[in-house]
C-alpha cells in the first residue's frame, strides 16, 4: 500500500483503510455508494505525480479514508478523426493517449514532464498545463466532455463531442481543476488537432526577462500560431543541469544570464518553417533581443535541447532541498517579478539560492529556491505576497492540494472562497471526496445550513 499513501517526492504521507481499483465506471459508482454508506471518505488517485499532495490521503485516525485508484480504467475508448475527438478513461497514461492520437494522424497537445506516468483523470482534475499552453491552452481548453461519478453514486454522462451546446450551464467546467473534491472523473473527451508537418526548435541567449517578453511578442507578431512553446531558463538552471546530468552540454558557444527554448510547428505541408524562423531571429539579433542562437537540424538535436529544460527539476533535486513556487503573473509583469523576487528572498533568507524557469509565454514561471526546509514558510510568504501585489496566482498549474490549502484564504477573496465552499457542499454534502484538499470547509457553515448555489 505504500506507493498509494505517499507522494512521489516523499513530502506528503498519510494512511488509508484500503486501496480499491475499479475496472469500469459502474465499479467506481458501486464503490462510492458502499464507502459513503459506511461513513468513509474517498481519495481519488491517478498517477500520483502531483506536486501539492492532492492525491494523498490524510493521517487523521478518526477518518476512514479509502484510496480509489483509477489505474485499471486504462482504455482509450475512441479516436474519431471526423469529430477530431479522443475519448479516454481516467487511468490512461497521458503518453499513451498522445500515442493513440498520433496513430490516427492527430495531435493531443497536452504535454508535460510527467506525461509518462501522469493519468488522464489527474490531468483533468488539476487542469494541467505544460509546454504547449501558449498555442493550445490548458486541459480546460481542450476538453469537450466528461464522465463523472457523483457523491450519491450516480453517473453523469457528459461525454459530449459538441463544439457548440448552448443549453444551460457548462457542467463539465465544475470538475476541471476541482482536484477530485466534487466527484470522480472516470473518462474525458479531448479535442484533437492536426499533426504538425514541420517543426523547428531554437535555443536562444537573451539578456534579460524583459528582452525575453519582447522577443515573445516579436515571434508571435511575425509567426503567429506557429510558435507553440516559449520556455525561459535562468543561467543557474543551465549550470545545475550541465553540472549534474550526464551527457548534457550547452548548445551555445557563449554564456548568458537567461535563455529561451522556443518551439515552432505547422500542420501545413511544404511550409519552410525553419527558414521563416531564421529570418525572424535575424531581426531579433538586430533588435538586441538575442545574442546567440542555435537551431536544431534534426530530431536528435531537438531532443538534446529539450532535455536541458526537462532535467532542471532532477538537477535541482540533486542539489538538496528546495522551496517550489508554481506561480503566474500577467506576462507584462513577468520581468518585474523576476527582478524583485530574488532580492526579496535573499533579504529574508541570505543563504538561499533562487532560480527560475518555465512557461513565460503564458505567464507561468517555476520560481524555486534552494534553501533549508526550515526556511520554507518565510520564503514562500515573500514570494506569494509579491505575486499577489502583481495581480498573479499562487498556483498556475500544480493546484492547491494539501500544500496550499491553508494559504488560499490569504490570497483568495472571501466571496470566491464562500462560493467554492457552497459549491462543494452542494455537490458533496457529506464531505465524501478528497477531504482536506483545495478549499478548507473548517469554519464554514455545516453543509445543511449553507445557502444553496
Amino acid at each position: 500500500m505504500a506507493p498509494y499513501v505517499a507522494d512521489w517526492r516523499g513530502r506528503y504521507r498519510g494512511t488509508a483503510a484500503c486501496v480499491i481499483e475499479p475496472a469500469d465506471v459502474d465499479g467506481v459508482a458501486r464503490a462510492v455508494r458502499v464507502i459513503a454508506a459506511r461513513g468513509g471518505r474517498i481519495v481519488p488517485q491517478g498517477g500520483n505525480t502531483g506536486m501539492v499532495g492532492g492525491g494523498v490521503p490524510g493521517s487523521d485516525p478518526a477518518v476512514m479514508e479509502v484510496v480509489l485508484s483509477l489505474r485499471r480504467m486504462n482504455r482509450v475508448r475512441d479516436v474519431d478523426v471526423l469529430d477530431n475527438v479522443l475519448v479516454a478513461e481516467a487511468g490512461v497514461i497521458l503518453k499513451n493517449a498522445q500515442h493513440a492520437a498520433r496513430e490516427a494522424g492527430r495531435l493531443l497537445p497536452i504535454s508535460l514532464a510527467a506525461e509518462g506516468s501522469a493519468q488522464v483523470g489527474g490531468v483533468v482534475s488539476t487542469n494541467a498545463g505544460g509546454i504547449n499552453v501558449l498555442r493550445y491552452g490548458c486541459a480546460r481548453d481542450l476538453l469537450l466532455g466528461l464522465e463523472v461519478v457523483l457523491a450519491d453514486g450516480s453517473i453523469w454522462n457528459g461525454l459530449r463531442r459538441l463544439r457548440k451546446d448552448n443549453t444551460g450551464y457548462d457542467l463539465k467546467q465544475l470538475f476541471i481543476g476541482a482536484e477530485g473534491t466534487l466527484g470522480v472523473i472516470t473518462a474525458a473527451a479531448f479535442r484533437l488537432s492536426p499533426l504538425p508537418q514541420a517543426q523547428a526548435s531554437a535555443f536562444l541567449a537573451v539578456p534579460s526577462p524583459e528582452a525575453a517578453v519582447r522577443l515573445l511578442r516579436h515571434l508571435q507578431s511575425e509567426l503567429g500560431d506557429c510558435l507553440s512553446a516559449f520556455e525561459l531558463i535562468e543561467r543557474v538552471c543551465m549550470e545545475l543541469v550541465l553540472g549534474s546530468i550526464s551527457e548534457t552540454q550547452s548548445p551555445l558557444h557563449s554564456t548568458s544570464p537567461w535563455y529561451v527554448l522556443a518551439e515552432f510547428s505547422t500542420p501545413m505541408k511544404g511550409l519552410a518553417i525553419k527558414e521563416m524562423v531564421e529570418q525572424c531571429l535575424t531581426t531579433a539579433f538586430e533588435l538586441d533581443l538575442v545574442s546567440d542562437a542555435t537551431l536544431a537540424q534534426n530530431e536528435t538535436q531537438r531532443a538534446k535541447l529539450w532535455r536541458i529544460r526537462e532535467e532542471i527539476t532532477e538537477a535541482e533535486r540533486r542539489h538538496g532541498p528546495s522551496v517550489k513556487h508554481d506561480i503566474s503573473v500577467p506576462v507584462s509583469r513577468m520581468a518585474d517579478f523576476l527582478a524583485a523576487a530574488p532580492a526579496a528572498v535573499l533579504a529574508a533568507v541570505p543563504e538561499a539560492r533562487p532560480l527560475a524557469f518555465g512557461h513565460v509565454g503564458d505567464g507561468n514561471v517555476h520560481f524555486n529556491v534552494l534553501a533549508p526546509e526550515a526556511t520554507a514558510d518565510r520564503i514562500s510568504a515573500v514570494v506569494y505576497d509579491l505575486v499577489a501585489k502583481l495581480g498573479g496566482s499562487i498556483s498556475a498549474e500544480h493546484g492547491i492540494g494539501r500544500s496550499k490549502v491553508a494559504l488560499l484564504p490569504r490570497y483568495k477573496d472571501d466571496l470566491s472562497l464562500s462560493l467554492m465552499r457552497r459549491l462543494r457542499a452542494t455537490l458533496d454534502p457529506t464531505g465524501l471526496f478528497n477531504p482536506g484538499k483545495l478549499v478548507s470547509m473548517q469554519g464554514a457553515a455545516a453543509p445543511g445550513d449553507m445557502e444553496p448555489i
